[in-house]
């Protein structure tokens, strides 16, 4: 129980009424219906309500519906007979018979074929079933806990899912809010997820996350909920790669720059073009106006005024200076000597 507790983070009021309902139906030995969207963690509900219930001693037994074909899933679910068909060399035992006594969660529900849903109606109605290729009825005690992110009775309006079966998943039915429903969450998982990630690359500490990088993440709308905000967030630890400096970026689409993910999360508004001045403008760029002028002092002024306009733009990150400049952070800290460039330090550091 405690694995899932500390899986299950958070401490906002939406997720805190998921929790409650869930708890409440612990101990009610029916079939339990979890809507989520993709990412909410419809698996760690089902498993927290099997070690919450009196099944906890017992197996927790889990299958996903949409990623295994029609005949496989069925073999899997009921188990088969030697010979039942071609390749079956031996007995298979399907998860009812080893989720007896204990709990299977059935994920992407929606997905099952008719035939399938007729065969679990009976089951769930009086907890026989026949091994595929089998004669022989056998019987199991288990808890079914199924999940979906489909409208089931879209479905069954529609003829694609069995209204019948529908009532007897829905004893009760349990959505987990969405990720963006869970503001107050986000700091939280995201420390968590950076925490693990950095043990994982080896680092002494996690040195946090800076106020933009932050921001970005709670601006950023989460379509994939918690598991996007997992990749994103390893992801971002692994490429800022400083050890020493709380991560100032983060890279939420993996084809982006820091800076532009930073942009997009926040919904800012593309930058303002630069002023169209002719670099080779020699009244711009000479500190006079007029000939003749120093060409290497010149653009050595350019370079050191763009170097100390992109720290300002990246609040003195040079990883992300250097993304504005499409250097790499090796040429940007090259730069950064040859010009006697440092960064400031925020105040009280």
């Amino acid at each position: 129980m405690e694995k899932i507790q500390q899986n299950m983070i958070g401490e906002s009021p939406a997720l805190m009424a998921a929790l409650d309902h869930l708890s409440s139906l612990a101990s009610i030995d029916r079939p339990v219906l979890i809507l989520g969207e993709r990412g909410t963690g419809k698996e760690l509900a089902a498993e927290r309500l099997h070690f919450l219930s009196p099944r906890w001693s017992g197996v927790f037994v889990k299958i996903n519906c949409g990623a295994i074909t029609e005949t496989l899933l069925e073999s899997e679910l009921f188990g088969h007979e030697a010979g039942a068909f071609t390749g079956a060399t031996k007995q298979h035992i399907g998860r009812f018979e080893r989720a007896d006594n204990g709990t299977l969660f059935l994920d992407e529900l929606g997905t099952m074929s008719l035939r399938l849903q007729e065969k679990l109606l009976r089951l769930i109605e009086y907890g026989e079933f026949e091994r595929v290729g089998g004669s022989k009825t056998l019987q199991v005690d288990v808890r079914i806990i199924a999940a979906t992110n489909a409208d089931l009775p879209k479905l069954a309006d529609a003829g694609k899912f069995r209204w019948d079966l529908l009532d007897r998943m829905t004893f009760d039915v349990v959505r987990l809010p969405p990720l963006r429903e869970r503001q107050g969450d986000i700091a939280e998982l995201a420390h968590h997820f950076a925490v693990k990630m950095v043990a994982e690359l080896g680092w002494p500490l996690f040195r946090g996350f800076s106020e933009v990088a932050l921001e970005a993440l709670m601006t950023h709308g989460w379509p994939g909920n918690i598991r996007e905000l997992k990749n994103v967030v390893e992801r971002s630890v692994y490429r800022w790669g400083d050890q020493e400096n709380p991560i100032d970026a983060v890279v939420i689409n993996p084809f982006h720059s820091f800076d532009q993910d930073t942009r997009d999360s926040q919904g800012k508004q593309e930058p303002p073009e630069e002023p169209k001045t002719n670099p080779l403008d020699t009244k711009a760029q000479t500190s006079d106006g007029v000939w003749p002028m120093d060409l290497r002092q010149a653009l050595h002024r350019v370079e050191h005024d763009w170097l100390t306009s992109a720290l300002e733009e990246a609040n003195q990150s040079q990883k992300i200076a250097a993304q504005l400049l499409g250097l790499s952070y090796d040429q940007m800290r090259s730069l950064m000597r040859k010009h006697g460039l440092r960064t400031r330090s925020s105040r009280g550091l």
